[in-house]
């Protein structure tokens, strides 16, 4: 890999949004407007190569010993290339500057997130508050996704 991740920019919101809502017409995840980039762009991480920005990844916190990692989309060009990988580690290891021990995500790339040390969890074992935006998805309340959770304590141990 050539390029490097660093915290999103202002300046990233509409690239953000477009890697996004690529995936999101393809019904991989829910779209962002661009007011919800704008008033989040401190959870997104990006990977950036000859100043293009090829990925994009969310550490977005719940509570004291919460997160949820959430819209991982990579340039369809750029895919297989470790970005996705790099982006993710990256809000692992914010997770673990804020003390956050356990971190989920809600995908349908299971196998990627098992090979970061993710582990199948039941959804109803994710407190109510992190179903905000799912109110606002086509699936709703059938959600298809695998709940996904990773404990950085037991990790370290």
């Amino acid at each position: 890999m050539e390029g490097k991740v660093r915290k999103a920019r202002i300046t990233d919101a509409e690239r953000i949004q477009f890697l996004i809502n690529e995936y999101a017409k393809l019904g991989l995840m829910l779209p962002r407007s661009i007011q919800s980039i704008y008033e989040n762009i401190r959870d997104f991480w990006v990977y950036e190569e000859k100043g293009e920005v090829l990925g994009v990844c969310a550490l977005t916190i719940f509570w004291g010993d919460l997160a949820e990692i959430r819209s991982l989309a990579v340039d369809s060009k750029h895919t297989g290339r470790g970005i996705g990988t790099a982006l993710v580690k990256r809000a692992l290891e914010e997770a673990r500057e804020f003390g956050i021990p356990r971190v989920f995500t809600l995908t349908y790339q299971v196998k990627f997130f098992e090979k970061l040390g993710f582990k199948v969890i039941d959804k109803e074992k994710l407190p109510h508050k992190i179903w905000r935006d799912c109110i606002n998805c086509v699936k709703f309340p059938n959600c298809d996704e695998t709940a996904m959770e990773i404990n950085l304590e037991e990790e370290v141990k």
